[in-house]
């Protein structure tokens, strides 16, 4: 016991002296909301990468290669305009969103992978969401890779370690206080992306549906692009599945504070904050399609 306060003691310095450097770039109940989520995950389950690491690899690989390279192939396509280009680009260089677990399960995926993926492309997405972000959308704006980076470690980083370390070693607070995580999640990010669209409606709508149409594109050639080269690379329809849910849904939370926070055209959110509906809407109706198709496929 005096083993784990002594940990917890020398961890809130070494998060105090964190804080005390960075700024807090995104709100409280972000934070509270994220991290409640992440209390799904445990250390196990971050450790569960070494147990499938050809499938592991593979869906990183697809998930940092097919969705930036669509986003930068779909702004140019469409000729997006810069601020909805760069918006686009950075909500597909952003990892897996936590909604693909429950969808992968109602696919009949394999949810311990589609779990193990989301937690290392999350942990990832640390480094390779400001860098891909500023190399494809450095084009279009001026892109703070270093603010990015910081914003990223505290959004994704922090909450990701604090919610597996107290299901680790406080389950009973866990059991608590887990009926409550989900409805402050989504409640945060309904708010937070009712409030992107209910700024910019008038602009959104005069754009001729042009940001919806990018963003739909974006994740239906995410979901086909992510089972056929699962194929390719030998994986079964399980792991294909799973794969495919992986790579076309996006954390849009995530898209949406690094551009409210680092893009001076708030425009630039939109995207992000469509995506949050129209992925939801898209992975539903595959899952129900994988659900009701032949069981002998598995």
């Amino acid at each position: 016991m005096k083993t784990l306060e002594a940990a917890l003691q020398t961890g809130s310095c070494v998060l105090g002296g964190w804080l005390c450097r960075f700024s807090f770039t995104v709100g409280p109940e972000q934070l509270l909301a994220r991290t409640g989520m992440a209390m799904t995950l445990s250390l196990k389950d971050l450790q569960g990468a070494l147990v499938m690491p050809k499938e592991l690899l593979g869906g990183m690989l697809l998930q940092y290669t097919v969705m930036p390279i669509l986003g930068a192939l779909l702004s140019k396509l469409l000729c997006l305009p810069s601020h909805y280009a760069a918006g686009l680009i950075l909500l597909s260089c952003c990892p897996g969103g936590t909604s693909s677990n429950v969808v992968t399960y109602l696919a009949r995926g394999n949810v311990a992978l589609s779990v193990i993926m989301t937690a290392t492309s999350t942990v990832l997405a640390v480094i390779m969401t400001p860098m891909l972000t500023a190399k494809l959308a450095g084009q279009y704006v001026a892109v703070d890779a270093g603010g990015l980076l910081a914003s990223t470690l505290q959004v994704v980083l922090l909450p990701v370690l604090t919610g597996a370390i107290i299901n680790q070693y406080l389950p009973s607070v866990v059991n608590k206080i887990s009926p409550f995580t989900a409805p402050v999640a989504v409640v945060s990010v309904s708010s937070l992306c009712a409030s992107v669209v209910a700024q910019n409606s008038s602009i959104i709508l005069s754009s001729g549906g042009q940001v919806v149409v990018a963003v739909g594109a974006l994740h239906s050639a995410g979901f086909l692009f992510g089972y056929v080269l699962s194929k390719v690379l030998g994986f079964n329809e399980s792991t294909s599945r799973t794969t495919s849910i992986e790579v076309g849904m996006q954390n849009s939370i995530l898209g949406l504070v690094l551009a409210g926070q680092h893009f001076s055209n708030p425009l630039t959110a939109v995207p992000s904050a469509v995506s949050s509906v129209c992925q939801l809407i898209f992975g539903s109706a595959l899952a129900w399609w994988w659900r009701m198709s032949c069981d002998n496929e598995i």
